[in-house]
C-alpha cells in the first residue's frame, strides 16, 4: 500500500498516524446501548461505523480485541421494568437478545466481550476506593461518592471546555452535597426499592461513568489504543472516563478517540429523548438490512447524515446494480488488458481507507470497479472483495427461481435460436422481460436470467 493509516484523533483535532501500543495488536472499546428499548437508527449509524472501522484494522493485519459493554443498570431501566411489570434481567436480557438481532441483520460482526455493567460492580468500587483515596473524589453530605473535577488539572482536554464555563450536560445528576456543581457522581446512595450492592459507603449502585473506565481498563488494559462513540459521549461521559480512569491508574487512559457524527431529522439531532427516532426494526419493515447498512455509509462517519426516505430509496436503487453485476458478470480475475485499471482502482479504494477510514470516498470507488466490471467483463472478484471489505454484498440472492411459465418461455426461445429464428427468440426475450419481470442475458457460460 502506498500510504500509512491516518486517523482522526478527538483528543488532538487532528489527523494522527495510527500506531497501537502493541505491535500488531489493537485493543477497541465502544460505547454500547442501555438496554431499555430497541435500538434507532443512530444506534445503529455508530455500529456500522465502528463495524467498518474494526473490519478495516483486521485487513491491515492487526489482531483486534474489540469490546462493546451494555449498561443493564440505570434510571431508565429501572423505570421500564416497573412499567412493564418486568424483573430489571428479564428487561434486559430482552433487550440484549434484540440488539444482537439487529446487528446481525446489518452484518455487524460480534463484540469479542461484551461486559455487563452489573457484573463489574465490584470492580468499579475498587477504583472509587483508590480515586477517595488518593483525593480526588469524596463522600458527599447526602451519601454519594463524587468525583472532584478540580483534583484533575486536565479536566476538559477531550471537550475542549473550560471548567469556569462548563455547565451540567446531558445524564449529569445535579445532587446535592456537591463541592463543586460539576462533580459528577461515582456512586449513588441507595434509594428505597431499587436494585443496590454493598459497598463501603452504604448500599448503593455505581454511576453512569465509572462504568465504562472500570469495564475498559479491566477487559483489555489500563491504557487502551482506540475509544469509540457517538460525538454525544464526548461531554460529559468520554471527559469524565479520561479524568477518573487517568487518576486512578496515572497513566493515559485511550490513545486515540474516535467518534461518529449524528444522524437527524430535519436538522435535529435523532434522539429517543427528543422522540424523533425511528428504531432499526420500524426501518427493517421497509427496507433489507443492506439498504440500511449501505444508506448509513453515505457519509464520511465522522459527518452528520440527514435521515430520509428518499436517501434510503436510493441506497437501494444503488445496490441493485452492484448485485445486478455480482449475478451477470462470471469472470473473476480482471483480464489481461484491464488489469491495470483495475490495480490503480484498488490503490485508490484503499488511499481513501487509509485516510481515516474514508468509507464514502471509498464506496466512491466501489462504483467505479463496478462500471470496469460491466465494461470488461471481467474483474468481479475485485468488486466482490472491495464490498465485503466494507461489510457489503451479504444480502445478494444469486438463484433466481424461475416460474414455470417463464421455463416454458425459455425453452421456446432456445429453440427459436436453434432454428435460428432470431426475430422470434426476440420476440420471447421482450416478453419476458415486460410481462414477468425478468432480463435475459446471453453469455458465454449460457443464458442468465436475472430479475429487473
Amino acid at each position: 500500500m502506498s500510504k500509512s493509516l491516518v486517523v482522526y484523533n478527538s483528543l488532538s483535532h487532528e489527523k494522527e498516524e495510527f500506531t497501537p501500543l502493541v505491535d500488531g495488536k489493537v485493543s477497541f472499546y465502544v460505547c454500547g446501548v442501555t438496554v431499555y428499548d430497541y435500538c434507532h437508527l443512530g444506534h445503529a449509524r455508530a455500529y456500522v461505523a465502528f463495524d467498518v472501522i474494526r473490519r478495516y484494522l483486521e485487513h491491515l493485519g492487526y489482531g483486534v480485541t474489540f469490546v462493546q459493554n451494555f449498561t443493564d443498570i440505570d434510571d431508565k431501566i429501572i423505570a421500564r421494568a416497573a412499567e412493564r411489570e418486568m424483573t430489571i434481567q428479564e428487561l434486559t436480557e430482552m433487550f440484549i437478545e434484540a440488539f444482537h438481532e439487529d446487528m446481525k441483520t446489518l452484518n455487524i460482526k460480534k463484540a469479542d466481550v461484551y461486559p455487563k455493567a452489573t457484573k463489574y460492580v465490584g470492580k468499579m468500587i475498587a477504583m472509587i476506593k483508590k480515586l477517595i483515596d488518593k483525593g480526588h473524589a469524596y463522600v458527599a453530605e447526602n451519601g454519594d461518592v463524587c468525583f472532584s473535577i478540580e483534583s484533575f488539572k486536565d479536566y476538559g482536554k477531550l471537550s475542549k471546555k473550560d471548567i469556569d464555563d462548563l455547565v451540567a450536560g446531558s445524564r449529569v445528576d445535579v445532587r446535592a452535597g456537591k463541592r463543586n456543581p460539576m462533580d459528577f457522581v461515582l456512586w449513588k446512595k441507595a434509594k428505597e426499592g431499587e436494585p443496590s450492592w454493598k459497598s463501603p459507603w452504604g448500599e448503593g449502585r455505581p454511576g453512569w461513568h465509572i462504568e465504562c473506565s472500570a469495564m475498559a481498563t479491566d477487559v483489555l488494559a489500563e491504557t487502551i489504543d482506540i475509544h469509540a462513540g457517538g460525538a454525544d459521549l464526548i461531554f460529559p461521559h468520554h471527559e469524565n472516563e479520561i479524568a477518573q480512569s487517568e487518576c486512578a491508574t496515572d497513566k493515559t487512559f485511550a490513545r486515540y478517540w474516535l467518534h461518529n457524527g449524528f444522524v437527524t431529522i430535519k436538522d435535529e439531532k435523532m434522539s429517543k429523548s427528543l422522540g424523533n427516532f425511528f428504531t432499526i426494526r420500524d426501518i427493517l419493515e421497509q427496507y433489507s438490512g443492506e439498504v440500511v447498512r449501505f444508506f448509513l455509509m453515505k457519509m464520511h462517519y465522522r459527518s452528520g447524515l440527514n435521515y430520509t426516505t428518499e436517501g434510503l430509496d436510493e441506497a437501494k436503487q444503488a445496490l441493485s446494480r452492484f448485485h445486478t453485476t455480482l449475478r451477470d458478470i462470471a469472470v473473476q480475475e480482471p483480464s489481461p488488458d484491464v488489469k491495470a485499471d483495475f490495480d490503480a482502482l484498488e490503490v485508490k479504494f484503499h488511499d481513501a481507507m487509509l485516510d481515516d477510514f474514508n468509507y464514502t470516498e471509498a464506496i466512491g470507488v466501489l462504483y467505479e470497479i463496478n462500471k470496469l466490471v460491466n465494461v470488461s467483463g471481467s474483474g468481479l472478484s475485485v468488486l466482490k472483495q472491495s464490498g465485503e471489505l466494507l461489510g457489503l454484498f451479504f444480502d445478494v440472492d444469486y438463484s433466481v427461481e424461475i416460474p414455470v411459465e417463464v421455463q416454458v418461455l425459455l425453452d421456446q426461445r432456445n429453440a427459436a435460436k436453434a432454428n435460428k429464428d432470431y426475430q422470434e427468440a426476440d420476440r420471447i426475450r421482450d416478453l419476458i422481460s415486460q410481462t414477468h419481470g425478468f432480463q435475459i442475458k446471453d453469455t458465454p457460460e449460457g443464458t442468465k436470467l436475472i430479475r429487473a
